[in-house]
């Protein structure tokens, strides 16, 4: 017998989640590799092997075990969008929103995202690293065990700089896996060129330059020094009516690409202006929102590598009866991701689980579909999908205890936590040992 570090066993069911490499379509995102009384057997953080108990008793031993009995073993969660970086909070915000406020009233009144930016500036380091561990903290609880990260709040290039080394120093310092993602082409600071007496269209193409010519450069440098993120180091940009144009957008990510980023690009969410068509096209590693993606991008995207992440909690929390089309992007052969978007404004939800709940609502997904694109494919939408996102041989052992007999539940009942126990690179770092 071969000796191995943890034995997880007697799983009622197990999900790997397997890909053979590449993230998962039409009918394939249906399976889940459920394995009944399961188990899976760890050794220096990775997976060893998963199947049947009996087999891998048969051919493992171990010190330590963890009997999995009435619960549903699967992969930790990768959560592949999201702006978790950020000083203080929208609560005035959320509650004119309740009131009928629409969106520009709510900027006159000094929220939006600007009020973000304002207290985003005035953080230092170590208070935003400590606000953003919280919220990180939250979604560990939630069965997280590797998050996609964005700037974007700081609208100009020191605090643009600032919350990226906030992303490196969670990192180094947190149990979950951070990815990083730089976006300053996030929104426009338009009051920032007032004094100059640019118009929003000329402050938009300002801020653009400067995001090119020496935002992008100066993020170049910190990616260098952090040899751990050279495949999964994101330049991101919202193209957007009243954010960045088609031509801006192009702009920003072919020079993020000809500097040596990984693309994604914020595209769809409220209006088509071809961004998806372009961002596929610079082979971007995931498209996000797609609310408004046309049937002809649709077909782009399926034939492509690139993968198409919605964020059903946006919707839910705009209270709209609207959903991007996540069933005809899984009929016509895409490969989807689900994330909460987590941030402050638009989806202040650290839960992939609710996300899952009204992913299976609102866009009519089957449970094996919703946890696919939260596990496997969230992680080639991160970029990770090598080495995380599903319990095969070779990949970090990155696994979530829940406690449920049937993982079908886990979508079904909403507004708990599943989650009994957590495990990153074969150590428990949530719930219990």
């Amino acid at each position: 017998m071969k000796n191995c570090d943890l034995i997880i066993h007697g799983a009622s069911q197990l999900l790997t989640c397997a890909s053979n490499g590449k993230p998962k379509r039409g009918l394939q995102m249906q399976d889940v590799g459920l394995i009944e009384d399961g188990a899976v057997a760890v050794s220096d953080g990775k997976i060893l092997a998963a199947g049947k108990t009996d087999d891998i008793l048969r051919e493992y031993e171990s010190e330590n075990f963890f009997d999995a009995r009435g619960k549903t073993v699967a992969p930790g969660f990768v959560e592949c969008h999201t702006h978790i970086v950020f000083a203080g909070n929208r609560l005035g915000e959320f509650e004119l929103k309740i009131k009928g406020a629409d969106y520009l009233e709510i900027l006159r009144a000094g929220g939006g995202i600007l009020s973000t930016v304002r207290q985003t500036r005035a953080a230092s380091l170590s208070e935003l690293v400590e606000q953003s561990r919280r919220r990180l903290d939250k979604m560990l609880a939630l069965g997280v065990t590797t998050c996609e990260v964005k700037t974007g709040y700081g609208l100009d290039t020191e605090t643009e700089l600032k919350m990226l080394e906030a992303i490196l120093a969670l990192d180094e310092s947190h149990s979950v896996d951070l990815i990083p993602t730089f976006l300053p082409a996030h929104a426009v600071p338009s009051a920032d060129f007032e004094a100059e007496g640019l118009s929003k269209e000329e402050a938009a193409e300002r801020y653009t330059q400067i995001v090119c010519d020496e935002m992008l450069p100066a993020a170049a440098k910190i990616k260098e020094r952090n040899e751990k993120f050279k495949d999964c180091f994101f330049v991101d940009v919202f193209c957007e009516k009243g954010a960045f144009n088609l031509e801006q957008s192009r702009k920003v990510l072919e020079t993020a690409k000809w500097l040596g980023f990984k693309l994604k690009a914020h595209v769809d969410e409220f209006t088509n202006l071809g961004g998806a068509r372009m961002a596929i096209e610079l082979g971007a590693v995931s498209i996000d929102h797609l609310d408004a993606i046309s049937d002809e991008e649709i077909n782009l995207l399926a034939d492509s590598e690139t993968v198409g992440v919605v964020t059903p909690t946006v919707n839910f929390n705009f209270g709209s009866k609207e959903f991007a089309d996540a069933r005809k992007l899984i009929d016509r052969g895409c490969a989807v991701a689900i994330s909460t978007d987590y941030n402050p404004g638009s989806a202040p939800c650290p839960s992939l689980p609710n996300a899952m709940a009204i992913a299976c609502r609102y866009q009519k997904l089957l449970p094996g579909e919703a946890f696919n694109a939260t596990s496997i494919n969230a992680a080639f939408a991160a970029g990770i999908g090598e080495r995380a996102g599903s319990l095969e041989a070779g990949k970090q052992a990155d696994i979530t205890i829940f406690d449920t007999p049937d993982f079908r539940e886990i979508a079904y009942e909403f507004g708990g936590n599943p989650v009994e126990t957590v495990f990153k690179n074969g150590k428990v770092i949530y719930g219990k040992k």
